[in-house]
């Protein structure tokens, strides 16, 4: 019910200015995850004066920032004058098992932060902000930058943690009907490792393109799957190598508008055979936006779905727009089944659709 009084209450008024400061928090986040901080810091507490010397920066300045980071929960202050970090604040350290340091690292680089500035332009036009700002499309611009290339895949990696990724996707999903699997935009062939160390019986092909490629064969040959699994280099807008039974997609399709999205579906569709399945692990947006599903979320999935759109004209689907866009492409879904809220994402099981 709105307010006519003139006065708002002060939860209101809390929401709003919270929302609005996010952007100077991610800010500080990216700041301290370029300095390293959180290795610095390390197990124990540490003085101000020895982490400024670390940094570069006046001790004034550095206070500064580590207050702002207790007061985001990723440090604590002491009455000495020393700080520690939270179990958040470990999530920064390089060496931890769960670190999300490539991430924010990644995510909160100048190059992609600028994107938001221009958020308008992408409302309007429907297209990538980034493109307009850097002149090539976020690939390509990433291809002639191999070090933030580098970081990328790294991010995705641990962003999304492929052995727990590929457990929770086991939990819900019988593999055990398949016998092999093609994972189409595979990157560094990470998860696929994972979850044919999880089912034996499996064989598998990661996609990619040929600079994926050299990455995964890294990792088929460091996890010992070169019996069972090889990477094959091509365009996912071409056509994708034949012979599985499950195509496996994760976080691609959101990465891309209907039109070009639909041509992917159509490749995978066009390489299955008649018994074959497709799924596809990606988040799904609920029918109807409401805070508390945001919340409720790892990752807020509005959010995410902006941020396709600014970086690289991609977009968030609800699962209704997900089975529409599955039958443009010959495909008909089963099901969709939410993950838990820690993974972030629903598996959308599909098959051909051969009423057609």
């Amino acid at each position: 019910m709105t307010n006519t009084t003139g006065s708002a209450p002060d939860d209101a008024r809390r929401t709003v200015i919270s929302a609005v400061f996010g952007t100077l928090a991610t800010q500080a986040i990216g700041l301290a995850a370029r300095l390293d901080l959180a290795e610095r810091i390390g197990d124990g507490d540490a003085e101000v004066a020895a982490l400024a010397a670390a940094c570069g920066l006046p001790e004034e300045s550095l206070t500064r920032l580590l207050r702002v980071l207790a007061s985001l929960g990723l440090c604590t202050e002491h009455s000495d004058g020393r700080f520690g970090l939270t179990e958040a604040g470990a999530l920064l350290r390089s060496g931890h098992p769960a670190s999300l340091l490539d991430f924010v690292t990644f995510l909160t680089a100048q190059v992609f932060q600028r994107n938001w500035l221009n958020v308008d332009d992408s409302l309007r036009s429907g297209q990538p902000a980034f493109d307009v700002e850097h002149g090539v499309p976020v690939y390509d611009y990433l291809s002639e930058h191999p070090e933030l290339a580098a970081l990328f895949h790294a991010a995705m990696s641990r962003r999304t943690q492929p052995p727990a990724m590929a457990a929770a996707i086991s939990a819900d999903y019988d593999f055990g009907r398949f016998t092999s699997i093609t994972d189409v935009g595979g990157g560094d062939g990470t998860l696929l490792a994972a979850l044919l160390a999880l089912h034996p019986h499996l064989t598998g092909t990661v996609f990619e393109t040929s600079a994926g490629v050299a990455r995964a064969e890294e990792t088929i040959a460091r996890t010992g799957l070169a019996g069972r699994c090889r990477a094959v280099a091509g365009d996912f807008f071409a056509e994708l190598p034949k012979g599985s039974d499950l195509y496996f997609i994760k976080n691609v399709v959101l990465n891309w508008n209907d039109s070009a999205a639909e041509t992917i579906l159509r490749r995978c569709r066009a390489a299955m055979p008649d018994h074959g399945r497709l799924l596809i692990v990606e988040p799904v947006l609920p029918a109807l936006a409401t805070a508390e599903v945001a919340n409720h979320a790892v990752e807020n999935p509005y959010l995410t779905d902006l941020h396709m759109l600014v970086t690289l004209g991609g977009r968030g689907r609800t699962g209704a727009e997900y089975t529409a866009l599955l039958a443009r492409a010959g495909l008909r879904v089963t099901g969709i089944t939410p993950l838990s809220r820690e993974i972030n994402a629903a598996l959308v099981d599909a098959v051909p659709d051969l009423t057609g």
